[in-house]
């Protein structure tokens, strides 16, 4: 696998030359609202997609191709010291595949580079696959928001990872 950084030219091996993490592009949108659409009740817009690429100077939006066809993709907003992880999806035609830990490798990356010391985000209460994910990468949970999501109102569990 190689993650690669647009911006410095780096790019560190892994373990597959099958799958390639790189920053998102307008041009990737049509693919990430595939996965968007399959993956979540409520899914975002494309306009929302196409705010955070265009004019979110905080955004950072990563995606992974894996033979040459984006099936996954995730973003953070980093403000000064932290990263707060807004979306990560899997289309599921490849979960089961270690893509979600790949693209969440990708962001911690780009977290570290750009400085940050911790970093956040919120899972529903009821997806344990991520859950699981999240505490393999060193996040634990540390609170919880009721009702957070609009569309079932399900509970999410605030998970951080300190230090990165």
């Amino acid at each position: 696998m190689a993650i690669s950084d647009d911006r410095t030219g780096n790019e560190s091996s892994q373990s597959s030359s099958d799958i390639v993490i790189r920053d998102m592009y307008m041009a990737d949108l049509d693919a990430v609202m595939g996965i968007e659409s399959h993956s979540f009740p409520t899914p975002w817009s494309r306009n929302a997609f196409q705010t955070e690429l265009l004019e979110n100077t905080f955004a950072t939006y990563l995606v992974v191709e894996f033979h040459g066809k984006v099936v996954a993709y995730g973003g953070m907003w980093i403000i000064l010291d932290e990263a707060h992880v807004t979306n990560v999806a899997v289309h599921p035609d490849y979960r089961g595949h270690h893509l979600g830990e790949a693209i969440m490798m990708g962001l911690i990356e780009r977290a570290k580079h750009a400085g940050v010391v911790r970093m956040t985000l919120e899972v529903r209460r009821s997806n344990l696959v991520a859950q699981n994910l999240y505490n393999k990468l060193g996040f634990v949970q540390l609170g919880v928001r009721r009702g957070y999501y609009t569309d079932t109102r399900e509970d999410a569990f605030i998970m951080w990872k300190d230090p990165l």
